[in-house]
């Protein structure tokens, strides 16, 4: 069984930043996309931003120049940037990785982020 590990969330004041990461358990994570999503209390669960393994990434209009999201695959580790945070990024925030096509599709546990003052 893959295991995905978040870290990185808290609470942190509107313009600030933290840095989320996820660790992969299974050696073979550089041929997985990676995926960030949130779900605030109330609400679906919502893409934030995507990499695939070629190293494409892609991000939802409401995070564009402000979060940055990257991979390390020899730590298999992907990262989430968020800067200039906003009280409306406030969600639990999870990490996906997967194989296109395949029943290859994996979640962590999530990670809480808290933007308040």
């Amino acid at each position: 069984q893959v295991q995905l590990v978040e870290s990185g969330g808290g609470l942190v004041q509107p313009g600030g930043s933290l840095r989320l990461s996820c660790v992969g358990s299974r050696s073979t994570f550089s041929v997985y996309d990676v995926g960030w999503y949130r779900q605030a209390p109330g609400k679906q669960r919502e893409t934030v931003a995507g990499i695939s393994r070629d190293g494409n990434t892609n991000y939802a209009d409401s995070v564009k120049g402000r979060f940055t999201i990257s991979r390390d695959n020899a730590k298999k580790t992907a990262y989430l940037q968020m800067n200039s945070l906003k009280p409306e990024d406030t969600a639990v925030y999870y990490c996906n990785m997967n194989v296109p096509n395949t029943n290859l599709n994996y979640w962590g546990q999530g990670t809480q982020v808290t933007v308040s003052s």
